[in-house]
């Protein structure tokens, strides 16, 4: 038998059983529980495709000059093709999603696939621009933000509450959480860089360095070469974009998962994830980083706030406890390794503050769109039960 009359013959099945489906219709309508998993279980694979290609590519531009077709953007690609059909899926026939979540997967993979040619364009015209946070670059996590989050409501007001329902939208988490954490890799990324520069062993290609150094109008052996590149932005950043958006994250999973240290294992579960990509970066000769391991400090301090039973309280107490968690991780974490570098106190009581508005904030879009996971699972059961 041909391979191409096999190909046929395993596709016809899965045809004739996808085509009744393939009807317009609006967000919202009714879906068959096999199709809704399916659709769910694409989900996983394209965002696995994502953040694989994703945690290669920024140690891969610590590396290498640019490339449009580099093999981390290639298997990026890969994830955003299948999220791309996912979407298109969604919106024409309205399965599997309400119409929040069809509109916040609509945007984001918009908003994305508007990013990449800009990102392409910025590229041409202001060469390297490896920093995580240039224009182009928050365009493409914020599409990619709207579309896990859209993923996360479709699957969290219409899954039949289990443990089915808890380890995807656990995991889903732990996908949202990888995107908005990307852009603070580059000073972990930053902080090897300019270690290994410092013995004398650059990570970069000199092909990258002489690059860099034509660029910026200095000599390819000038310290500040690498400080240009590596940690390109105030020391600052770092540490409040985690307190503020690291542990934003850790606060919905915690309300929308529903279970005791739901916020620490999604955190774990991207710690994890960076250890074990780790030596395997090791070992094919590419850059390193610094791995967030203080982030489950602040993590665990949301899962203790959920003890607390008032909203504002809980919002108070848990910002000041996250805040000082972190800080103090952090601190523990670049004397005994290595991690971005450390800035006064004062700045971390401005994390604090912008923690505590956020988190306030955020209680009260639990209670306005029903966003909490026992509230939530109760509405689920009612809707399913005849």
């Amino acid at each position: 038998m041909k391979p191409v009359e096999s190909l046929r013959r395993r596709a016809t099945p899965v045809i004739e059983w996808a085509l009744p489906y393939w009807t317009r219709g609006k967000a919202g309508r009714e879906t068959p529980e096999e199709l809704f998993k399916l659709l769910y279980l694409g989900w996983l694979v394209a965002f696995s495709f994502k953040v694989l290609g994703a945690s290669w590519d920024v140690s891969w531009h610590f590396k290498w000059l640019r490339d449009d077709l580099a093999p981390p953007h290639l298997l990026n690609s890969v994830g955003t093709a299948l999220a791309l059909a996912l979407t298109i899926i969604h919106v024409y026939t309205g399965y599997g999603v309400d119409r929040l979540a069809q509109r916040l997967i609509t945007w984001g993979t918009g908003v994305f696939l508007v990013a990449v040619p800009l990102d392409l364009i910025n590229h041409r015209i202001n060469g390297l621009d490896i920093t995580s946070w240039s224009p182009s670059h928050l365009m493409l996590y914020i599409g990619t933000l709207f579309m896990v989050c859209g993923v996360i409501r479709g699957w969290f007001v219409r899954a039949v509450p289990g443990r089915t329902r808890t380890l995807v939208l656990g995991g889903l988490f732990v996908f949202l959480f990888e995107n908005v954490w990307f852009p603070a890799q580059h000073q972990e990324y930053g902080v090897y860089s300019i270690a290994a520069w410092d013995r004398g062993q650059p990570e970069a290609e000199p092909i990258l360095i002489k690059f860099a150094a034509d660029q910026i109008g200095l000599p390819m052996d000038d310290r500040a070469v690498a400080l240009h590149f590596a940690l390109p932005v105030p020391d600052q950043l770092y540490p409040l974009y985690a307190v503020m958006a690291g542990i934003m994250v850790a606060v919905y999973a915690r309300a929308m998962i529903g279970r005791m240290f739901s916020a620490t294992a999604v955190v774990g579960a991207y710690i994890v994830f960076r250890t074990l990509i780790w030596p395997l970066l090791a070992v094919a000769d590419f850059p390193r980083s610094a791995i967030p391991v203080f982030v489950i400090a602040g993590a665990l301090a949301v899962d203790l706030a959920f003890l607390i039973r008032m909203p504002v309280v809980r919002a108070l107490v848990g910002s000041a406890g996250a805040t000082l968690l972190v800080d103090q991780a952090l601190r523990f974490q670049h004397s005994t390794f290595i991690a971005p570098p450390l800035v006064p106190p004062t700045t971390m009581l401005v994390g604090g503050a912008g923690l505590a508005v956020l988190w306030l904030a955020a209680e009260w879009s639990f209670s306005r769109h029903t966003l909490r996971a026992q509230e939530r699972e109760a509405l689920v059961s009612a809707t399913a039960t005849p």
